[in-house]
């Protein structure tokens, strides 16, 4: 039975998009400005696969037989977060930009999130969300209000101590928030962000959940259902498709986890897809704006790549993306519009070092045209990148 696995390496962008300037974006290039500001990539693994060949980087040279087809893909969709541009993957383009609160949520939505969940808010404005804990969070645990705040993204934040509100308070005030953000103000993910510590030295935990709306059908996940095939999220998949089309959910804590959870699966499957999300490059390291320790993070999926190779069986297709940028190099800690990075390897075939220049879509129609589903409909865009 035919298998694909597609791992995204959340923020990984190659490069800034021809109208990253409308976004304020122009000159990012998360994977090239990176390998600049470490003085060269050491990531020997992703380059005998073909990383040089994506674009040109500092430390990691073009390898002309690679095994894997490189290339950039071109974004459609407006945006530049984590939901569009893991929908666009799978062919569900957004034509127009999800809303964004760059000065707060308007009162009457602050007001029904307070009134439905019984406690006040704190915030209410786009803020680094290490920093407003840091900010609010004597405040939150003295009063017990909830810290509200968004970001360049569309998103909606809850931050709250898990010494102060249990888990299940949080997830489920945030379930009424994903509730309340509909119509206008539909945006794209809530995400309950928890954290612990004492003022002055409060960090997050893993506990992070996310409620995403509703991505539209068909799309190529759906497509690939349909033909018999099973869908495996690792990572926060599940919550980017808000459980639509996805068979078997496997959330993780950490990159380290995805990878081992990858590692299983690929071993242990006889078909499907397993669609992978690792987020540290973006979550930890983009945001905070170190691009030495992105680069550890690159490094750490790097060593343990062999591994994932290694649980491939002949005729496997496995392909390696990104859903958008996070340049740690420039001023802006915000997500960057940016190309994404493509390898595509098939176990047992050799791509010569072949180069695609398409777009994000073509993943998806990819993992559709391997797995054997049927023809997309009209309006479902992109084009396979190697063929069964």
């Amino acid at each position: 039975m035919p298998r694909a696995c597609v791992i995204v390496l959340d923020a990984v962008g190659a490069g800034e998009l021809p109208d990253a300037a409308e976004y304020g974006d122009e000159g990012s290039d998360t994977l090239g400005n990176v390998a600049k500001a470490v003085g060269g990539l050491d990531l020997p693994n992703l380059e005998a696969l073909g990383l040089g060949n994506v674009e040109r980087l500092e430390g990691c040279p073009p390898q002309p037989g690679a095994p894997a087809v490189a290339g950039r893909l071109v974004e459609r969709s407006k945006g530049k977060d984590t939901t569009t541009g893991h929908w666009e993957l799978m062919g569900i383009v957004t034509p127009v930009a999800m809303p964004t609160y760059p000065h707060g949520f308007p009162f009457d939505v602050i007001e029904q999130f307070a009134h439905k969940t019984g406690r006040g808010v704190l915030g209410n404005k786009a803020a680094s969300g290490t920093e407003i804990i840091q900010e609010l969070g004597e405040e939150h645990q003295e009063t017990g209000k909830w810290i509200v705040y968004t970001s360049a993204d569309s998103v909606l934040q809850v931050a709250a101590h898990e010494e102060t509100i249990p888990l299940d308070e949080l997830y489920a005030a945030c379930a009424t928030a994903r509730e309340i953000l509909r119509g206008p103000h539909a945006v794209g993910r809530v995400i309950a962000r928890p954290f612990v510590g004492e003022p002055g030295a409060y960090t997050r935990t893993p506990n992070r959940h996310d409620w995403s709306l509703e991505p539209p059908r068909p799309n190529f996940l759906s497509l690939v259902r349909d033909a018999g095939a099973t869908v495996h999220g690792v990572g926060k998949i599940h919550d980017i498709f808000a459980g639509q089309d996805v068979d078997e959910s496997h959330p993780t804590k950490s990159n380290t986890e995805g990878i081992n959870v990858t590692e299983e699966l690929l071993q242990t499957l006889d078909e499907g897809v397993v669609f992978v999300n690792l987020v540290e490059t973006d979550m930890l390291w983009g945001h905070r704006n170190d691009p030495e320790n992105f680069h550890r993070c690159l490094q750490a999926f790097d060593r343990r790549l062999p591994d994932l190779l290694d649980a491939l069986r002949d005729g496997d297709l496995l392909v390696l993306t990104s859903d958008h940028g996070c340049d740690p190099t420039t001023p802006s800690t915000d997500h960057s519009r940016e190309h994404a990075l493509l390898l595509a390897y098939v176990h047992g075939r050799n791509a010569g070092g072949r180069i695609h220049e398409g777009e994000f879509a073509d993943v998806g129609a990819t993992v559709n045209a391997w797995l054997r589903g049927r023809m997309p409909p009209r309006g479902v865009p992109g084009r396979p990148i190697v063929e069964p």
